[in-house]
């Protein structure tokens, strides 16, 4: 009989100033490059510019959109082919006060309106658990007023790294598999193995068929382990894997030996929209003591992830290593006729979720 997932917890990234010079040359001591205040074309200052020992001229320069990014850059594009994508324009306003931002102490058109801003990075503005503020614009001249402090704003949490609190990408959506059910064979004195079960006209998830009296056992012909489906706050390049543990979900160890794994890869291409993945393959069991393990004492189901976003972040742990993500506790096979035991408390919730 298929083992039953424990929880409904499923899952079940320089300055480059153009210059269009113009106006007249004047004869002027030599010197470094000044603006003169006194002079504007439109927002544009005019830089006076020495060209020799004995001249300079006064010269347009237009205002530089790379200003608005320096010290705090917009996520980049990064696209399934490896190319990258130029920034956004610009938001307006100025880099100091720039207009999609609402800084405290910049200037507002109204007193009194209210507005959503955002103190913190361009990259983690409504990832994970940050959120946007809300300033009110404060009187400042007859004119004019100022925006007042960002009131409410969630920032990343210090120090973390992964996660909702750490407002990066894949820090918040599902992951959701179908059927989390796997099927154990006992071959007496051969072992015990584990083998995907597939998803019957029913509906319901169905031992293979065909177990033959020898290990190991083979997945159901022609079928699939699960479709699943992603929903998460970033789009980019992933590759999600399922791997059958057996061991503690509260309490995970390293040695922990796997049962199982299934991967798929995917482009996700739209932040925060469902998304129908490739199915995920069946699978075999080749580890039998592994598998007699999870079956008499139980296991979990580790969701993981690696990959780039769309805005050219490594999605893995620091040193390459997978992110991993959730799990997912399995009780003992027992717990499937005996639900009344101890240990079966909280068994046969199904399996869907999130992170």
């Amino acid at each position: 009989m298929p083992l039953r997932a424990a929880l409904a917890l499923v899952l079940v990234p320089l300055l480059a100033a153009g210059c269009d010079c113009g106006g007249p040359s004047r004869m002027r001591d030599a010197g470094t490059a000044v603006v003169d205040a006194g002079r504007d074309v439109g927002d544009a200052p005019i830089v006076r510019v020495d060209i020799g020992d004995l001249a300079s001229v006064d010269a347009y320069v237009p205002p530089n959109p790379d200003a608005y990014w320096f010290m705090d850059p917009p996520p980049s594009v990064c696209y399934p082919d490896g190319g990258m994508g130029p920034l956004p324009e610009p938001p307006g306003g100025t880099p100091e006060c720039p207009a999609d931002r609402n800084r405290e102490g910049c200037r507002c058109d109204t007193p009194g309106e209210t507005a959503s801003c955002w103190p913190g990075p361009r990259r983690n503005r409504g990832r994970g658990i940050c959120r946007d503020g809300t300033t009110t614009c404060n009187p400042y001249d007859e004119f004019s007023g100022t925006w007042g402090p960002c009131m409410g704003a969630v920032l990343p949490s210090p120090g973390a790294t992964r996660g909702a609190a750490a407002c990066e990408c894949f820090s918040m959506g599902r992951w959701a598999i179908a059927n989390l059910s796997p099927c154990f064979v006992d071959y007496g004195a051969a072992g015990v193995y584990a083998v995907s079960t597939f998803v019957n006209a029913s509906g319901a998830a169905q031992c293979p068929t065909s177990l033959g009296s020898t290990p190991p056992p083979a997945p159901e012909p022609g079928t699939v382990w699960s479709t699943d489906t992603l929903t998460v706050d970033c789009a980019g390049q992933f590759r999600l894997c399922y791997t059958l543990r057996a061991g503690d979900a509260d309490a995970p160890l390293d040695s922990d030996c796997m049962v199982a794994e299934t991967c798929v890869e995917t482009w996700y291409p739209e932040a925060g929209v469902t998304q129908t993945l490739p199915p995920l393959p069946s699978w075999t069991s080749s580890d039998s003591a592994c598998a007699r393990a999870f079956r008499d004492t139980g296991g979990y189901g580790e969701m993981s992830v690696t990959g780039f976003s769309v805005e050219c972040d490594a999605i893995g742990e620091d040193d390459g290593s997978r992110y991993v993500f959730n799990r997912v506790n399995y009780c003992p096979l027992r717990c499937n006729t005996m639900p009344d035991l101890p240990e079966c408390a909280g068994c046969m919730m199904g399996g869907s979720g999130s992170f």
